[in-house]
């Protein structure tokens, strides 16, 4: 959304914009709008005799393409941007796949239609599947596959793509949409930000803007029809606010904050690689949240202490064949070695047939989040599950593993997701293979009636840890990405706290240590309540880990379990929303200090062109 504030740099509206964070920090500079039409095509009718070049036309098309992705993935450093090489290979691997490449082929032999027509169809019913998606990430994989489509496009219609390397200035890039080797392409002089229409924290996009450290800020929706070249442009990476044509007012604000945000950055660092324990000794650790491997480089970075939850469903995207064994082997292996000696946790597939693309033949359903997902899609498909189960299994031979199970609902389900492994456990011992004997399970507490059967579930598992994101949706019925109801969406709701109490409780009784994997588990005015819930260990993103542990570090386990008991008797999330922030305040000013600090470092000035200012270049 936009609103007129007040009259900017050269007499211009100012207007603000609020979306998505894709990558932190706080830029301004000129803008540089990339626009870019969807490339158009006809329908043409083919005679027989052309069928044949057309197929071949298709296919030096999408040679060419491969070729160009090569070529940026040469060019653009590994110590620089590792995610942007894997990115690129799974473009290159989308230019590879039969679902794109056969398809077409089919399409232009069947229908005697041409290359460009034929190719449009397979994408746009391939980005059907992916938009119809209710997980974030997996839409986002539908943006790839179309970025991938367009530059194959562009080739057989001859049209250019502009190289956004050869821009020569620092400027703030403002595009609809920027595809992943686009983003690897920006010169880390002359790009210093962007903006886009679309997108959204999962895309590749920003995973790669976030690993080369450029502020951006992604679904702004009209941001491209409000900004024009020349604009002056405050884009603010940690709150998703960008600011067209600031007023000097703005640009004061935004160089405070930008000071305030690196004096914070430069103190955290001082808890990378601290104790995470209260300041009465009470353990509790603190890991991270990971979706690539390509992430694991945070976990040293920010000191995480292992991987606390592995979402596997990468792995299954974007390609037409199951992975088999070996793939899903190779990968655990890496990262479990990568988070040694603390271990990680991998969590089974939570995807549903509806999330494949590939031919499963399986019904649709009007529902899928609540339908044949997670473990019940795996107990309907035990060849799919038992590939990954043996993959982790010969994995866990290298560094400790931990394997958890999503989306438990039933003790049914845990104890036949078990004997599936103990017979995957079998066939590895009768093929001689090793694996570790005293493989950890566990399972997620996301649905209201394993919380509530918390004491036997506890019965038949190593350890729980609870997925809050969907457990809060399920325990407050309502659907938080639904603007119409997503106020209801409340960590701190009295029945959501109650349930993770009784959890607790009941897995401790059971002798068995209970997980958060959730977003409550990074966020810092909550950390005092999770203390004196007694939770063991809290997973959350590697960049998050050094604020919690720093607060962790200032509280008394014995202070928290005192203002839990405090809250447990109020009926009002309000309210307790309340009595947190005031503790914060008065009783842990230290802890919080960081969240308060009117601290800065020096940083270069924001520019503002009617200021009379020479030509300062905006600092990152």
């Amino acid at each position: 959304m936009s609103e007129v504030l007040s009259e900017g740099s050269e007499g211009k509206d100012s207007k603000v914009f609020k979306g998505l964070t894709a990558s932190e920090g706080i830029v301004a500079g000129k803008v540089f709008l990339l626009e870019r039409e969807r490339v158009m095509i006809p329908r043409l009718v083919l005679h027989e005799e052309h069928v044949g070049r057309e197929v071949e036309r298709f296919k030096d098309a999408l040679e060419e393409a491969k070729k160009e992705l090569v070529e940026i993935k040469e060019r653009v450093s590994s110590t620089e941007a590792r995610e942007s090489m894997f990115i690129i290979n799974a473009h290159l691997m989308m230019l590879e796949d039969e679902m794109l490449a056969g398809a077409t082929v089919e399409r232009i032999q069947n229908e005697r239609i041409n290359a460009e027509w034929a190719f449009r169809r397979v994408l746009d019913g391939l980005a059907q599947i992916f938009n119809n998606m209710q997980d974030e990430y997996l839409r986002e994989r539908g943006r790839d596959i179309n970025a991938v489509g367009e530059k194959v496009l562009r080739k057989m219609v001859g049209q250019e793509e502009f190289q956004i390397r050869e821009i020569k200035e620092p400027v703030i890039v403002v595009a609809h949409d920027l595809s992943p080797d686009e983003t690897a392409q920006m010169s880390l002089q002359n790009i210093i930000g962007f903006a886009t229409d679309v997108g959204s924290r999962t895309s590749h996009t920003a995973i790669v803007a976030r690993s080369l450290q450029i502020p951006a800020v992604v679904g702004l929706q009209r941001i491209t029809q409000e900004a024009s070249p020349g604009d002056w442009l405050i884009l603010d990476g940690t709150t998703g606010q960008v600011v067209v044509n600031p007023s000097s007012d703005a640009c004061k604000e935004l160089q405070k904050k930008k000071g305030r945000l690196e004096y914070v950055n430069q103190e955290l660092k001082k808890y990378v690689n601290l104790q995470s324990e209260s300041a009465d000794g009470f353990r509790v650790r603190l890991a991270a949240n990971i979706e690539m491997l390509e992430e694991i480089r945070h976990l040293k970075l920010y000191g995480a202490e292992g991987v606390g939850l592995y979402r596997t469903e990468y792995l299954y995207l974007d390609k037409q064949e199951l992975p088999d064994e070996e793939a899903h082997f190779q990968n655990y292996r890496k990262l479990i070695e990568a988070a040694s000696p603390h271990g990680a946790t991998i969590r089974t597939i939570d995807l549903g047939g509806d999330k494949f693309v590939h031919p499963l033949h399986l019904a649709e359903e009007m529902n899928p989040a609540m339908g044949l997902r997670a473990i019940r899609f795996c107990l309907k498909s035990p060849e799919i599950f038992r590939a990954q189960l043996r993959g982790i299994l010969r994995a866990s031979a290298f560094g400790r593993a931990r394997v958890m199970f999503p989306m438990v609902s039933v003790i049914e389900e845990i104890r036949s997701a078990k004997r599936l492994l103990q017979e995957a456990a079998e066939e590895l011992d009768k093929e001689q293979v090793p694996y570790d004997h005293q493989i950890e399970i566990g399972i997620m507490i996301e649905v209201p009636s394993a919380s509530l059967m918390a004491a036997e579930l506890a019965q038949e598992v190593d350890f729980f840890s609870i997925g809050t994101n969907d457990l809060i949706q399920y325990i407050l019925a309502i659907d938080r990405v639904n603007e119409y109801v997503s106020y209801l969406y409340e960590p701190l709701n009295p029945a959501v706290l109650r349930v993770i109490r009784h959890v607790v409780q009941g897995a401790h009784q059971a002798g068995i240590e209970v997980h958060m994997c959730g977003e409550m588990a990074s966020e810092p005015l909550y950390l005092p309540v999770l203390i004196g819930l007694g939770l063991d260990e809290l997973s959350m993103p590697a960049i998050a880990i050094p604020r919690i542990r720093k607060i962790l570090r200032e509280v008394k386990r014995s202070e928290a379990e005192a203002l839990t008991e405090e809250i447990f008797n109020m009926v009002s999330a309000d309210k307790i929303r309340g009595v947190i922030e005031e503790a914060a305040r008065t009783q842990w000013p230290e802890a919080y200090s960081l969240e308060f600090t009117d601290k800065t470092l020096p940083v270069p000035d924001f520019y503002c062109p009617y200021d009379n200012k020479s030509d300062i270049e905006a600092g990152r």
